[in-house]
C-alpha cells in the first residue's frame, strides 16, 4: 500500500508496532473477529439475542441484588444508594437520589426490547416504591436526564393506545410524579443569571453554601426533559427555565462563537481557564440544541446549532479532520490535546445534523482507540499517544455513534464494530450478578457499580444496531433519544406553530440533508475504478489507526489490495470569515453598514456596496460550496438570498492586477521519514510526526498568497521543503559559510534586520527564512521602498515569522532531528488554511443570476444582479 503526501506505509507500521510494545490492549476477542464477514439476516438476529440476553443478565439481577435502591454493585451482589455517611461524595450521591434510578432509567428500554410485560411490572413497581420525598441532594442535571427523562418517556408508551406497551389501567401516575419532581427541581434556577445550581436537595430545595459553579453541559442540556413536562401538564415554568438557562449560556459566548466548559451561575462569567470542546462539561449542550429543533421545530435552536458547529468545526476541529481539541473560547488556540470519552457522541450528534462523512473520519478516531485498549478509556492524550485516565464505567456514546453511523450508511463496518463492542462487554464486563465498570483497562481490574447508563444507553444502542426490524427504525416522527437515550416526541397538538412574522421574515427555508456517498474504489491519480466500496476502504482509514499508535488487524488486512493506497487527510476550512472589497484588496471593516449598502428584502439581502461588510461563511453538508450565513450584524439564514448589486465588481482590473498580502499563513511541519524513537528524544516530546503552526508574513520578499504555477518561489509549496539551521549563525545576521540548495533556513530574531536576514539566507541559496520570534503577538516586518530596492531581486524568496512558544518546539525538531539522524523536518504553506480571500464572478449553470466565488469555492445563496 502507498501512502500520499510523502507518508509511506512502512514507516506508519514500524510506528504502530513500537507503540504496541509492552501494552497491555486486552485483545482476546480479536484471534476469532473476522471470521465470519457476510452479515446475514439471521446473524444480526443472533447478535440481537445475544445483547438481549447481557442486558437481562444485568436487569434481572438488579431486581433480585439491589432493587429498591438505585444501583447495582455486581461484585459484592448487593444494591447501592446514597453514601449517607459522605455527603460530599458528589461522585456518587449526584445520580443516587434514593428513588430505584436503573429501574426508571431502563422504562423504556424494555420497549425498544419488545417486552410489554416487563414494563408493565416495571411501571407497577416504580409506582409501587418511588417517591421523591427524600433527603437527598442529587445533581439537577443527572436527576433531569436520568429520572424526570425516564418517567417522561415510560408515561408517553404507558398512555399511547393502538401500540403493544399501552397500559389500559394506566391513569398517568408517571407524568404526576414527573410533575412531583420538576417542581422539586425548580428552586435551582433562583439565580440573578437563570442558570441553576448544579445540585439542589429534593426535600429543602437549594442549601446554604451550595457552590455557584456549574458546567454549560449540567446548566444548558435541560431542554428537552423540561419542556416537555411543560407541554404535557400545561405548567410552562419547567420550559421557561431550561429555555432561559440555554440562552443564558449561549448569549454570553465569546466572539468567535464558543461557549466556555463551567460558568460561575451568580454572575454568569466564565471561570478559568476559559476553555471549551466536544466532551465532559459541555457535550449535550449542542446535543440538546439539535434536538430540541427536531423535536419541536422551533427554530432558533437550530440556529444555535448551526452557529455552534460551525464554531467548533472551525476551531476545535484538527487540521485533519478526526479528532476535535480542547481550545480557548477567546482566540481558538488549543488549551489541551486530550479526548474524552464523552466526547465520542459526537460523530452520531455530526450524523443527526446531516455531516455524515465528517461523523465517519471523527468515529475512526474513537473505534480505534477502542480497539487499542478493548474498551474506551475515559482519557486518551493525542499527543503521547496513550491513555492518561484507564476507567471504562461502560459509557455508551461510542455505541451510540455507530448505531447512528450504521442507520445512516447501512454499511457493515458498522456491524463488525459492533460486534468487537458486544464481544468485549461479554469478556470483561459480565460477572455472575450483573455487568461491571472497568476500573483499570490495562489490567481488567473491575468496579464493583453497574451504572444505569450501562442498561438504559449502551445496551439499548447495541441492541438497535443489529435489530433491523425495530419500530423505531421504520418511526419518521420526530422522536428523538435524550442524552440519557430516553425516547421523547411531542403530540401534535402541544407544538407550537411559527409565528406569521417571523416565518414571513425568514423566508422558505430548507432544511434537508445530502444523501451519503458511499465509497467508491479510487486509484492513486484520484479516478475512480466504478466499484462501491465500504467505509473500511476509504484511503484515510490506515492514518486513523495511525493516530493512536494501533497496529493493524484482522478488520484491517481484509480491506487491503496490492493496488491500495493511503492518504494524510488535507481537510478545508469550515467555516472563515471575509472582509469583502472589490479585487480583494484589503480595506477597513464596516461593523454597521447602513441601508445604502445593505438591506433587508423579502427573501433575503441586497448589498448595494460590498467593501467593508464582514461576511461569515459555512460550508454546506454536501461539500459543494459555501453559505454567507452572516453579513455584518445581520444572519443570514437558511433559504435567504444575498443579492449582490454592486457595479464596482465588474469594473476591469488593471492589468497587472494588484496584489494584496496576507498578514498570516498557515504551514504543516512534519518529517520526511520519521522514526518512533524520535518522539522519545529530548526536546520532541509530545511529537507525533506532523504539526500546524501559524505564521506571520513580511510585506516583502515573494508573496506567498499570490503563488501560481509559473512563480519561482519555491519556499513551502510543493511536496514542501526541507529546514535546516546553521548553528554558527544562529541569528542570520552574517553571510553563511554552506549553500541551503533551495531550502528554508531557521533562525532567531535579533541582531539585525529582517530584511538582512532575508539577503543573507538568499545569498546562501535558501529559498526563504522561517524566523523565530521573541514574542507570541503578531509580527508583520516591513521595509522602506529604498530598502527593498538596496536588497535586489527578492521575488524568489520569503520570510516567515512564528511565535516563540511553537518557535522553540520546531527548533528541537529540528536539531533532534539532525542529530539522531532521524529523516529531516520539512514544512509546506496549507493554501487552503490561507486568511486572504478573493471574490471572483462566475456564472452558475442552470441559475438565472450568477453568483459569488471566493478561492474557488462557490457561495451558493448569493446572486449577482446584472
Amino acid at each position: 500500500m502507498l501512502w500520499d503526501k510523502g507518508y509511506p506505509c512502512t514507516f506508519a507500521f514500524a510506528l504502530l508496532i513500537a507503540l504496541n510494545n509492552g501494552v497491555d490492549a486486552r485483545q482476546s476477542t480479536n484471534t476469532s473477529f473476522h471470521q465470519e464477514t457476510a452479515w446475514t439476516s439471521e446473524r444480526k438476529k443472533s447478535f440481537r439475542a445475544t445483547t438481549k440476553d447481557l442486558w437481562y443478565h444485568g436487569f434481572n439481577h438488579y431486581m433480585s441484588h439491589a432493587f429498591p435502591l438505585d444501583e447495582l454493585s455486581p461484585l459484592s451482589c448487593t444494591g447501592r444508594g446514597p453514601d449517607w455517611e459522605n455527603p460530599a461524595n458528589i461522585a456518587h450521591n449526584d445520580v443516587s437520589g434514593n428513588y430505584s434510578l436503573t429501574l426508571i432509567d431502563v422504562l423504556d428500554t424494555l420497549v425498544v426490547l419488545d417486552d410489554p410485560p416487563g414494563f408493565q411490572n416495571a411501571v407497577k413497581n416504580v409506582l409501587d416504591w418511588v417517591s421523591f420525598d427524600v433527603n437527598t441532594k442529587p445533581q439537577v442535571f443527572e436527576t433531569t436526564i436520568r429520572v424526570l427523562g425516564g418517567l417522561l418517556s415510560g408515561h408517553m408508551f404507558a398512555s399511547q393506545p393502538d401500540q403493544p406497551f399501552y397500559l389500559p389501567w394506566y391513569r398517568g401516575q408517571l407524568l404526576t410524579m414527573a410533575y412531583d419532581l420538576g417542581n422539586r427541581l425548580l428552586p435551582a434556577f433562583s439565580t440573578p443569571t437563570g442558570l441553576p445550581f448544579a445540585r439542589v436537595n429534593l426535600r429543602y430545595g437549594v442549601q446554604r453554601g451550595e457552590s455557584l459553579e456549574t458546567c454549560t453541559a449540567g446548566a444548558g442540556s435541560l431542554i428537552l426533559e423540561l419542556a416537555t413536562l411543560s407541554r404535557l401538564t400545561g405548567d410552562d415554568r419547567f420550559e421557561k427555565a431550561a429555555y432561559k438557562a440555554f440562552f443564558a449560556l449561549w448569549n454570553r459566548r465569546s466572539d468567535i462563537g464558543l461557549v466556555g466548559n463551567t460558568i460561575n451561575i451568580w454572575t454568569g462569567t466564565w471561570t478559568l481557564p476559559e476553555v471549551t470542546g466536544i466532551g465532559a462539561g459541555i457535550d449535550s449542550f449542542y446535543e440538546y440544541a439539535l434536538k430540541w429543533y427536531v423535536m419541536s421545530g422551533e427554530i432558533e435552536f437550530l440556529d444555535v446549532w448551526h452557529e455552534g458547529y460551525a464554531a467548533v468545526m472551525r476551531y476545535a476541529r484538527s487540521p485533519d479532520g478526526h479528532w476535535f481539541r480542547n481550545i480557548n473560547i477567546h482566540t481558538g488556540d488549543q488549551a489541551y490535546a486530550t479526548i474524552d470519552s464523552l466526547s465520542a457522541f459526537w460523530p452520531g450528534l455530526q450524523v443527526l445534523g446531516g455531516d455524515v462523512q465528517n461523523a465517519i473520519k471523527s468515529h475512526m478516531t474513537y473505534w480505534n482507540i477502542w480497539r487499542r485498549h478493548s474498551g474506551l478509556p475515559e482519557v486518551w492524550d493525542a499527543h503521547f499517544l496513550q491513555a492518561t485516565s484507564f476507567q471504562y464505567p461502560l459509557r455508551p456514546e461510542f455505541v451510540e455513534s455507530t448505531w447512528y453511523l450504521y442507520r445512516a450508511t447501512r454499511d457493515p463496518y458498522y456491524l463488525h464494530v459492533g460486534e468487537r463492542i458486544l464481544r468485549d462487554l461479554i469478556v470483561r464486563a459480565k460477572v455472575d450478578c450483573g455487568l461491571t465498570g472497568i476500573q483499570d483497562l490495562r489490567t481488567n481490574v473491575r468496579d464493583d457499580r453497574m451504572e444505569s447508563f450501562a442498561l438504559s444507553e449502551t445496551l439499548k444502542y447495541l441492541y438497535l444496531l443489529f435489530d433491523e426490524d425495530n419500530p423505531l427504525h421504520k418511526d419518521d416522527s420526530h422522536y428523538v433519544f435524550t442524552t440519557e437515550g430516553h425516547i421523547l416526541s411531542l403530540p401534535k397538538e402541544v407544538l407550537k406553530p411559527m409565528s406569521r412574522i417571523r416565518r414571513k421574515m425568514r423566508g422558505e427555508e430548507n432544511h434537508q440533508c445530502p444523501l451519503y456517498e458511499p465509497v467508491q474504489g479510487l486509484l492513486p491519480d484520484g479516478t475512480t475504478n466504478g466499484l462501491i466500496r465500504g467505509v473500511g476502504s476509504r484511503a484515510d482509514v490506515d492514518y486513523a489507526r495511525y493516530l493512536v499508535g494501533l497496529r493493524s488487524q484482522t478488520l484491517d488486512e481484509h480491506h487491503w489490495s496490492p493496488d491500495g493506497w493511503c492518504t494524510v487527510p488535507e481537510v478545508d476550512l469550515y467555516s472563515f470569515d471575509f472582509i469583502m472589497s472589490p479585487g480583494g484588496k484589503m480595506v477597513p471593516e464596516d461593523p454597521n453598514p447602513g441601508p445604502l449598502k445593505l438591506k433587508t428584502v423579502a427573501d433575503g439581502f441586497i448589498l448595494h456596496n460590498v467593501t467593508g461588510i464582514r461576511a461569515h461563511i459555512v460550508s454546506r453538508l454536501d461539500r459543494k460550496g459555501y453559505d454567507i450565513t452572516k453579513l455584518g450584524p445581520h444572519a443570514v439564514r437558511t433559504g435567504q438570498i444575498v443579492y449582490v448589486n454592486d457595479s464596482v465588481l465588474w469594473d476591469p482590473l488593471p492589468v497587472p492586477r494588484p496584489t494584496f498580502r496576507s498578514q498570516e499563513v498557515q504551514l504543516r511541519i512534519f518529517l520526511d521519514t520519521f522514526d518512533p524513537a524520535l518522539a522519545a528524544q529530548p526536546g520532541a516530546s509530545g511529537f507525533n510526526g506532523e504539526t500546524y503552526v501559524k505564521a506571520y508574513t513580511a510585506q516583502f520578499g515573494g508573496d506567498l498568497a499570490a503563488f501560481d504555477a509559473s512563480n519561482t518561489l519555491r519556499f513551502g509549496y510543493w511536496e514542501g521543503i526541507e529546514v535546516q539551521r546553521d548553528k554558527s549563525n544562529p541569528l542570520g545576521c552574517k553571510p553563511y559559510e554552506t549553500n541551503f540548495n533551495g531550502n528554508a533556513v531557521l533562525v532567531h530574531r535579533g541582531e539585525c534586520a529582517f530584511l538582512e536576514k532575508l539577503v543573507y539566507a538568499r545569498d546562501a541559496g535558501a529559498s526563504g527564512v522561517i524566523v523565530v520570534s521573541d514574542e507570541d503577538a503578531p509580527i508583520n516586518p516591513s521595509a522602506s521602498p529604498a530598502e527593498i530596492a538596496a536588497a535586489g531581486d527578492i521575488s524568489d524568496v520569503a520570510l516567515v515569522i512564528i511565535p516563540h512558544s511553537v518557535g522553540k518546539s520546531v527548533t528541537a525538531m529540528v536539531d533532534a532531528a539532525g542529530m539522531f539522524g532521524y529523516g529531516h523536518v520539512m514544512f509546506a504553506v496549507d493554501a487552503e488554511a490561507q486568511a486572504w480571500t478573493e471574490g471572483v464572478i462566475d456564472p452558475m449553470p442552470g441559475e438565472s443570476g450568477q453568483i459569488l466565488y471566493i478561492n474557488g469555492h462557490p457561495l451558493l445563496n448569493t446572486r449577482l444582479m446584472l
